[in-house]
């Protein structure tokens, strides 16, 4: 039966835009489906981390995603207040833009975090992959799918007209949200609970960019009885576009069901949130959602494929959602492109679950934990019992005596616990894959985390983790990543200029999806010898990198011998690429 594409992905939200744009940049076949009439239309993620930010520099977006995104700079602090035109309780440097941090971060990644809403980000890469090659049709509802031995045969409806039609393709991927039907129809499991907390927001648009200018942030927490319900308990106001479209949020008790809200008590409530009774102010929308905490421990069955808000399903505390969405894309865009074009066997596929599940279960755990871990805050600034609780506990914050010195270094202890939110590089950055596309140390021991896994980065060229970023020097003198230099969609093998037996290896081989990258010459000198420090090999040893940034294996120890060399190559090549 004929193919009318290699790969069909359903949803053009951030996992299926990425899955297309990572295989139309392969030179796949790829076709994606989406049953509304554009892309998204509602400011849902946001917060763009390192790693996403890696992701979209590999696939050549970034230049273009920091033209229209808020900059690093002007993301937080974030401003604990009253109101936003009222008092200042405290601040907190977030996103790794505070002193203490920021080191840590331009330390590990050549990239930096941004705030890009999702209906910005989602036609930069829809645009990208289209011009790539990858084919869209909007306004066709996926209905059912069937998969055998050689494809998936899937059954979709054009929702203007109602026709039904199907497409063959060798490939499906479901990128179809948290209401994911192709999930669903595969009959996987999903571990956690759905619904367990709601949150009302209010999409509005004004000009408040004179309470914010001064201390640029995108998000501030309000303090007062107005918002003060719910597992968070305070207010939100987040920036969508500076200084002029913003959300304000606030819980609701879910027992009660969902909150009526007028378009007065909206505009009320903006009003108190702001701390301008004569505020001029848009509403555009209004909505409820719900936290979720729920994940599901395998992503795949067969042919078909699942990623994103589909298999791992939770809040937007940490800014996990899309970063992690694009990176199962990007996980799992690489595999099918090889297996597609025969470079591997199909047993490469089975490496996607193992390596992106454990991902998306600490993800769902972070972000729900994210929201509990405000419970400290929120005990400083009440005191239960009062008649006032909140203006008692900030009342008390006032004081100069014993009680307001306990409350002040109370808050400081639960602002500085919040980092584990608001300054995690590692929960963003330290993932480790094990899978049959990692092949491990002979031997090798458990890793020794050095300091807080969840607070830091901790670089290292181990089998299952990311390839270090170190700055190398071009031939022209300008600085290129580590990063740079590899991944585009083929893997590097990593050596030094001892390192000639490997040079050979690679020669030998001769397959085209392999490039050698000898450090110390041509376009990748190491004159600042960051990779010297950082590489944890011989120089005459070697690290041979996915095509996702990847460590798949690495030869510790120096290797002097051409056929010893190719020997290893090929061994390690062949088992990753299940090429037996």
């Amino acid at each position: 039966m004929a193919f009318d594409t290699d790969v069909l992905v359903i949803g053009s939200g951030p996992t299926g835009a990425t899955t297309a744009l990572a295989l139309a940049t392969y030179g796949v076949d790829v076709h994606i489906i989406s049953r509304t009439n554009w892309l998204a239309d509602t400011p849902r993620a946001h917060i763009t981390n390192q790693r996403a930010m890696e992701v979209l520099r590999d696939l050549g977006v970034e230049d273009e995603v920091l033209k229209y995104a808020t900059p690093w700079d002007q993301m937080g602090d974030t401003v604990f207040m009253t109101s936003l035109a009222g008092e200042e309780i405290a601040r907190m440097r977030c996103w790794g833009t505070g002193e203490r941090r920021h080191g840590d971060y331009v330390f590990g990644s050549p990239c930096s975090l941004l705030d890009m809403p999702q209906p910005l980000m989602e036609p930069i890469l829809f645009k990208n992959a289209a011009q790539r090659g990858a084919k869209f049709s909007f306004n066709t509802e996926y209905c059912s799918h069937l998969q055998d031995d050689s494809g998936v045969t899937v059954q979709l409806k054009d929702t203007l007209s109602g026709r039904e039609f199907s497409m063959r393709a060798k490939y499906l991927v479901g990128a179809d949200g948290a209401r994911s039907k192709v999930f669903d129809d595969l009959g996987l499991p999903l571990e956690g609970q759905m619904a367990r907390a709601g949150t009302f927001y209010v999409l509005f648009k004004a000009d408040l960019s004179r309470y914010v200018s001064h201390r640029p942030s995108i998000l501030q927490w309000v303090v007062n009885p107005s918002a003060s319900f719910g597992e968070i308990g305070m207010g939100l106001l987040r920036a969508i576009m500076p200084w002029t479209e913003w959300i304000a949020g606030w819980g609701f008790d879910i027992a009660k069901g969902e909150p009526e809200v007028s378009d007065e008590l909206a505009l009320q409530q903006i009003r108190t949130l702001v701390g301008d009774p004569k505020l001029d102010v848009e509403i555009v929308r209004k909505s409820v959602w719900y936290v979720n905490q729920a994940h599901a421990p395998h992503f795949a069955k067969g042919r078909v494929f699942c990623g994103g808000d589909a298999v791992h399903r939770h809040p937007p505390s940490s800014g996990l959602g899309s970063n992690t969405c694009m990176q199962d894309a990007f996980n799992l865009a690489w595999k099918l492109a090889f297996v597609v074009k025969g470079a591997a066997g199909a047993g490469l596929l089975d490496s996607y679950s193992p390596e992106r599940a454990p991902v998306g279960k600490q993800v769902v755990q972070r972000a729900n934990q994210s929201r509990l871990d405000y419970a400290p805050i929120k005990a400083c600034f009440r005191v239960e019992g009062a008649e006032n609780p909140i203006a008692a506990g900030l009342a008390r914050l006032r004081e100069a005596g014993p009680e307001g010195h306990a409350a002040r270094l109370a808050l400081q202890a639960a602002l500085e616990f919040k980092d584990t939110e608001f300054n995690a590089q590692g929960v963003e950055m330290n993932q480790r894959y094990v899978s049959g596309a990692v092949i491990a140390d002979p031997g090798g021991a458990d890793e020794v985390w050095h300091r807080d896994q969840q607070l830091y980065l901790q670089e290292t060229t181990r089998p299952g983790a990311k390839i270090p970023h170190a700055w190398l020097v071009d031939r022209r003198g300008l600085r290129v990543s580590t990063l740079d230099v590899t991944g585009k969609g083929k893997f590097s093998l990593v050596t030094g200029l001892a390192g000639e037996a490997w040079r050979v290896a690679a020669g030998r081989l001769g397959r085209d999806y392999l490039r050698l990258i000898v450090t110390g010459e041509g376009d990748t000198l190491d004159p600042y010898f960051e990779w010297q420090r950082k590489r944890e090999v011989h120089e005459a040893g070697a690290v041979l990198v996915r095509p996702d940034g990847y460590v798949a294996w690495r030869a510790v120890e120096p290797v002097y011998d051409a056929v010893e060399a190719e020997r290893l190559l090929t061994a390690a090549l062949d088992r990753i690429l299940d090429r037996a």
